[in-house]
């Protein structure tokens, strides 16, 4: 693909590295008479509106050097009165100084951005070639540009031209700029690059190569089984930002950005024989998330995503599956890369069992509504959203764990080839639930589609510890902590504050509420003695405060300030809360599962 004169072209400049600005100026070639223009309210993969254009700064518009007017239409939309005579060029500048993958960022250590935050769309122009150039003017000699679009023509340090086909891809391009490792390997034909920013010296490049080849390797095998060359892809990017305190992930077509702790990245003083620390598994489980999407979200898509509208919310009721299936196989595919064993898996599996058993808001809304409400629910979550939702993430994956052990237990089939069912029946395109429901009759029977729609759409538990159980594991009850008995989620701020109570739970039996400083215990056996000078209760600071002094006690009383007074309120515990342990009964059949692919 070349460039040509009808490219909308896109000159980004890292402005000003202390106040955090970018430089954008946007040459349309073409222009239609009174052009409108619109910078996105939301990225795809992120299901909020987030409201990008409250950056951007400083817009004006020009025809042949002269002055062209705008007029604002609404939060994030223009018109430029201009005419369709000679090109249109505009000029901005967007504050970037939020470090998520979300946006955008730029400091003197550091540049990143989506295009959603930084490329205005130009209306009725969408599907022309975009050109974005990136400018070296100003920066430090050691800084170097990482982009996944088609390079045009490229310094070795990766500045200047990239090509996208379309809007949709350059927004869909993050862009990395700074003095960051990078990194290459080859899986099957593709080559993957590795670009991150912010190791420290010991980091272990090599070590994450390895590890992220046999992630890449192991899912191209998933999805195309003995023909590997199928992969949709020919080149992926992971751009990873390591940072003191910091997760998350956002997929994208050709690449992904992350977010890891600096502790998480592997050693080069490890111990070749220690088991990996458990940052770095979870660091291992976020590359292999966002990669699997390489599937499924960004080519295997909900049908309301087919094409995008940046300017409101785009809903669908399937982000149980995309996000939901992603996450459970995200785990158990670096079981099956032999990059952690089955007690390890099974210890992040009970961990996201438990997650949702203490989640009252599982029996209020279903995985699918939870879906279409991510917009306003998920993504804004406040002291009452364990009561009234439920992650599409953590309950999406074990509906995903019970779909898979109920097809390998009554029909020899998997959810592996579920998977590469639907990729093969939508062509690797949009899809709707029905597809899913086809592709689970076809493969195992209409009684288990039908099964898959109450999962999905009602609220009822479900039969995790009976399809475990046939499978192999020991599915087994251990007490909870003391907090979790007590149905709190705190905050520790020099002591505890309450951030939520759970329905239905201890602490809000006896009154507890979000916002409350929990100060002090008093044991219903802590008596004063006549005449003595001091009280009998407990000062506590941390979690473990709470646990060393109730020990077994089942009731107390609990100290807690609320808007500056003091209370005490009258606690009683439950006698049967109790937390899900995994492992291993029979390994046969257990492995079977966890440890092999389905042809």
């Amino acid at each position: 693909m070349s460039s040509d004169a009808t490219a909308l072209v896109y000159d980004v400049r890292a402005h000003n590295l202390h106040a955090h600005l970018y430089q954008i100026t946007l040459t349309v070639p073409q222009p239609a008479a009174d052009q409108c223009l619109s910078l996105p309210v939301w990225i795809p993969g992120s299901y909020l509106v987030r409201e990008f254009a409250k950056h951007l700064q400083g817009l004006q518009a020009q025809q042949n050097g002269q002055a062209v007017a705008l007029t604002q239409l609404d939060k994030c939309s223009w018109q430029a009165h201009c005419s369709p005579a000679a090109a249109l060029v505009l000029h901005y500048e967007v504050y970037a100084f939020d470090a998520s993958v979300r946006t955008a960022w730029l400091d003197a250590q550091r540049g990143f951005f989506n295009g959603t935050s930084l490329c205005l769309q130009v209306h009725g122009q969408t599907q022309q070639p975009h050109l974005l150039r990136l400018s070296a003017a100003g920066l430090p000699k050691d800084w170097h540009a990482a982009c996944a679009l088609p390079a045009q023509k490229v310094t070795s340090r990766g500045f200047d031209s990239y090509l996208a086909a379309n809007y949709d891809e350059l927004v869909d391009s993050p862009v990395e700029l700074g003095a960051f490792w990078q990194g290459h390997f080859v899986a099957f034909g593709v080559t993957h690059r590795f670009v991150v920013a912010g190791a420290p010296p010991s980091f272990d490049g090599a070590r994450l190569l390895a590890d992220a080849q046999r992630v890449c390797e192991t899912e191209i095998g998933f999805w195309h089984g003995q023909h590997t060359a199928d992969a949709p892809h020919r080149h992926y990017l992971f751009l990873l930002n390591a940072v003191h305190d910091g997760y998350g992930g956002l997929e994208h077509r050709h690449s992904t950005a992350l977010i890891c702790r600096r502790a998480d990245l592997p050693r080069t003083d490890a111990s070749p024989a220690a088991p990996p620390p458990a940052g770095y598994t979870t660091l291992l489980g976020l590359i292999s998330h966002e990669y699997f999407h390489t599937w499924n979200v960004k080519r295997l898509r909900p049908a309301e995503f087919a094409h995008y509208n940046y300017a409101q919310e785009n809903y669908t009721e399937l982000l149980w599956f995309f996000e939901g299936f992603t996450s459970y196989f995200d785990d158990l595919l670096l079981r099956r890369a032999g990059l952690i064993d089955s007690a390890k898996y099974l210890t992040l599996l009970a961990k996201t069992i438990n997650q949702v058993r203490q989640t009252p808001g599982r029996r209020v809304q279903s995985v699918a509504q939870a879906s279409w409400d991510a917009w306003v629910k998920y993504y804004r979550p406040d002291e009452n959203s364990a009561n009234a939702t439920v992650s599409y993430y953590t309950l999406g994956s074990l509906i995903a764990l019970c779909l898979d052990l109920s097809l390998r237990q009554t029909t020899h089939s998997s959810l592996d080839a579920v998977m590469r069912t639907l990729w093969q029946r939508c062509q690797g395109g949009a899809m709707t639930e029905q597809d899913v429901t086809d592709a689970v009759t076809a493969l195992g029977s209409a009684a288990l589609a039908t099964q898959l729609q109450q999962w999905v759409h009602g609220t009822a538990d479900l039969p995790l510890e009976k399809l475990l159980k046939a499978q192999g594991i020991c599915y087994t009850l251990e007490s909870a902590s003391r907090l979790e008995q007590l149905g709190l989620k705190v905050i520790e701020q020099q002591g505890l504050k309450v951030k939520s109570v759970l329905r239905g739970s201890a602490a809000e039996a006896a009154g507890m509420a979000a916002g409350d400083e929990w100060l002090g215990i008093l044991l219903d056996s802590d008596v004063a003695p006549a005449g003595a000078s001091a009280h009998p209760g407990w000062r506590i600071h941390t979690p473990d405060d709470v646990a060393l002094v109730l020990g077994q006690a089942s009731a107390f009383q609990a100290l807690v300030a609320r808007d500056q007074r003091l209370m005490w309120l009258p606690v009683r515990l439950p006698k049967t809360l109790h937390n899900v342990r995994l492992s291993v009964s029979d390994p046969a059949l257990a492995e079977v599962w966890l440890a092999t692919h389905d042809k």
